[in-house]
């Protein structure tokens, strides 16, 4: 692997991190982690095919021109209060996932039903009143939830981070809802990618630093059993698309998305107008949808959608792409962050909208769409955290721009 890739992504720009009590956890940056890699001190570098200028390439594949921004709908506000969660009293939440029929967040306080009080993780699950509690942390000041997923049915993966900065050591544990059991799966404490584990078919796969400035991909039955090395290199945070493991890897002087198999870990190779990306930042799919971050200077949000031509310019030249990242997909919506808020684009109808007060975040997986913010100062005893989570197919499409 060359060295100039290598420094690439280890200079990689790190964004806050939604833990603790609603507050950004600010830290230096893991080796491979999930910012953005620096502009290159040469000539451009290419970001993948061009933004359509004319008629479309192939038929059933129109030009998606550039969104506008549109206040949200007062059916979108209503949707939100009424999916608000309530924990329980004298806990504290923070939200760190959502997926398809859950939530995973974090509880801290005295009170309620657990008793002695501290800090667990837990998974809600739609339809059912009470939390399942995956994890009671052994310190409940320094521990904190960092990741999860969930199969829907049985097994849930998470990793806590053992410190207050993102270059702590962190655990990652697998939970059997069945038996109500959780065991450690695996611990870093070498740089590496941030984890974000996946939970397919029975098999947890994730992602650790390994030494040498490289990381490479685990993966383990969830029922137990030794963990396989599925690839090794220099790469960012992996993320499932439909049935690929997706991430960015340092190639020579630049970036490109890489990718294998959750089936069996082969190598795979993304659709071509994703292989071509090169130097692209916040990448993301469901397998269907893909979005990424282009350009420094002018970034822009580009979507491709299977089926079409080539990619498209989504959102440019607005307040909403400056330092846009941690993007994710709820359905037909692309939600992303910025240093002061939260967005979401509606693919339907071509428009975007803010979804958070300053400073909140969203988290997504399948059509869940959950948002976290703070009501009052994060960091006084007064504030109130929200936490909300809908549907997003329930959710009206945005008014059209125009």
């Amino acid at each position: 692997m060359a060295t100039s890739g290598s420094r690439r992504l280890r200079a990689a720009l790190c964004l806050p991190v939604p833990l603790l009590t609603g507050a950004l956890l600010l830290a230096g940056c893991s080796a491979g982690g999930a910012g953005r890699p620096p502009a290159p001190t040469g000539p451009p570098a290419p970001t993948g095919p061009p933004a359509p200028t004319g008629p479309p390439a192939t038929a059933g594949s129109p030009a998606r021109a550039a969104a506008c921004e549109v206040a949200t709908p007062a059916a979108w506000r209503t949707a939100f209060a009424a999916g608000a969660y309530r924990p329980p009293a004298g806990e504290r939440a923070v939200l760190t996932e959502a997926g398809p029929g859950w939530t995973a967040l974090q509880l801290t306080g005295a009170g309620g039903p657990t008793g002695s009080g501290g800090r667990r993780a837990v998974l809600v699950r739609r339809g059912e009143r009470a939390a399942h509690t995956l994890l009671r942390f052994a310190d409940p000041v320094e521990h904190q939830l960092l990741a999860a997923d969930f199969d829907g049915r049985r097994w849930a993966a998470f990793a806590v981070l053992e410190g207050r900065t993102l270059d702590s050591p962190w655990s990652l544990y697998v939970a059997d809802l069945a038996t109500g059991t959780t065991r450690r799966l695996a611990r870093a404490d070498r740089p590496g990618p941030l984890p974000r584990p996946v939970v397919h078919d029975g098999t947890v796969v994730w992602a650790q630093g390994t030494g040498a400035g490289k990381a490479t991909v685990f993966a383990a039955p969830a029922a137990g059993g030794h963990a396989r090395a599925w690839h090794t290199g220099v790469f960012d945070t992996p993320f499932a698309a439909g049935g690929l493991l997706v991430w960015r890897e340092a190639d020579g002087e630049h970036t490109r998305p890489a990718a294998v198999s959750l089936r069996d870990g082969r190598p795979a190779a993304p659709p071509p107008p994703v292989a071509a990306l090169r130097d692209v930042r916040a990448l993301v799919s469901d397998g269907t949808t893909w979005a990424w971050v282009a350009g420094e200077a002018e970034p822009r949000l580009m979507v491709w959608r299977t089926g079409e031509a080539r990619p498209s310019a989504a959102v440019t030249g607005s307040p909403a792409v400056d330092g846009m990242d941690q993007l994710r997909i709820a359905g037909r919506l692309v939600t992303w962050r910025t240093p002061e808020t939260s967005y979401a684009l509606d693919l339907a109808s071509g428009a975007y909208t803010r979804i958070t007060p300053a400073y909140g975040y969203a988290a997504a997986g399948g059509n869940a769409l959950a948002v976290a913010y703070s009501v009052g100062n994060a960091k006084t005893a007064g504030a109130r955290a929200v936490i909300q989570v809908v549907d997003a197919g329930r959710l009206p499409p945005l008014p059209r721009c125009g």
